[in-house]
């Protein structure tokens, strides 16, 4: 049953931080694979979940700095991965398909924000290809480790940033129309929410659900492509040590790394959420739906949880990569 896109309400909110939500909650003999689990936004997630008894499997970019942020974590298992690159996604889910361990999270943590054009080994625009392409063959390789699990979910980070654009069906790789890397950027951020919509449709019945998720503004990694000019619209100066310093009047809008992981977190373990599935997600809540035209910053936009819109993105996504889903 599709699940309607409005607030439970949860009792939670923008300030809530993942620790809280998890409290002492014990997770010992669960495991959870987080894609970008050893920076930002997932390194947190990585923390709280290990703290907890949880084994994280980490597919990692950059193998030297997963083991240095994470080194002082128990629990962590690190492997080299490359979304941009889809023979080493199979190379890394053939691993844990031989391994055989079930999954019960898998959350679709990293990603690229705004960089220059460029393409990964198949010909598609990066941001489309490492937010969505990369996490949408991954899905589907290790879809049997999920359906092992008995009871699974998935999270896919999406943002706000959705607002920006719309899947272009007829362009997604910017072939015929000129590069802008906010559009591509928003483009990719719809489609991270349209799959979990065609994703929980297919899960639902296996135990499977998942969830899109806007973590908040926060100031990481995510940000490293960025210009002064870009980070000065959001309220971001960069100090005289090159560190980021946000102004008074943009402070209220940030969230902290363990306020920005709450919802993901949320999504993954909360039992507000049985029996639940499809839906965009925000300040640990299921997000209210808004009008396309409305200029806030909360809620989703139609164009991001329309279910049909979700279907053609789906039969895109495989004729791009050439993944198909078992049944």
């Amino acid at each position: 049953m599709t699940t309607e896109q409005r607030p439970i309400p949860s009792g939670h909110g923008p300030r809530t931080t993942a620790d809280e939500l998890l409290g002492d909650r014990d997770l010992s003999g669960m495991t959870a694979v987080v894609t970008g689990g050893y920076s930002g936004l997932g390194l947190e997630m990585t923390r709280v979940l290990t703290e907890r008894g949880m084994r994280v499997v980490i597919p990692a970019r950059d193998p030297l700095k997963a083991k240095r942020n994470t080194e002082r974590l128990k629990g962590v298992e690190l492997h080299q991965f490359d979304l941009l690159d889809p023979g080493s996604i199979d190379a890394f889910s053939d691993k844990l398909l031989r391994n055989g361990r079930p999954i019960d999270v898998l959350i679709n943590s990293a990603g690229i924000m705004a960089p220059p054009l460029s393409r990964d080994a198949r010909g598609h625009e990066s941001q489309f290809s490492a937010n969505h392409l990369g996490h949408f063959q991954l899905t589907a390789r290790i879809w049997p480790l999920l359906k092992k699990a008995g009871k699974a979910r998935v999270v896919v980070l999406s943002s706000g940033g959705h607002r920006f654009s719309r899947v272009d069906f007829r362009d997604p790789d910017f072939r015929q129309r000129p590069y802008e890397k906010w559009v591509a950027y928003g483009q990719s951020k719809t489609a991270n929410a349209l799959f979990a919509v065609a994703l929980d449709n297919r899960g639902a019945s296996q135990d499977i659900r998942a969830f899109s998720v806007h973590p908040g503004a926060i100031l990481t990694d995510l940000s490293r492509h960025l210009t002064a000019d870009d980070l000065a619209a959001f309220g971001v100066q960069i100090g005289s040590d090159g560190s980021m310093v946000v102004n008074d009047e943009a402070r209220a809008f940030f969230k902290t790394v363990g306020e920005g992981a709450a919802t993901t977190i949320w999504c993954g373990f909360d039992a507000q959420l049985d029996g639940k599935g499809g839906v965009y997600c925000e300040d640990c809540d299921i997000a209210q739906a808004v009008p396309c035209e409305d200029k806030g910053y909360a809620g989703v936009c139609p164009w991001a949880v329309d279910a049909g819109a979700a279907e053609r993105l789906w039969k895109l996504s495989e004729k791009m990569t050439g993944a198909m889903f078992p049944g």
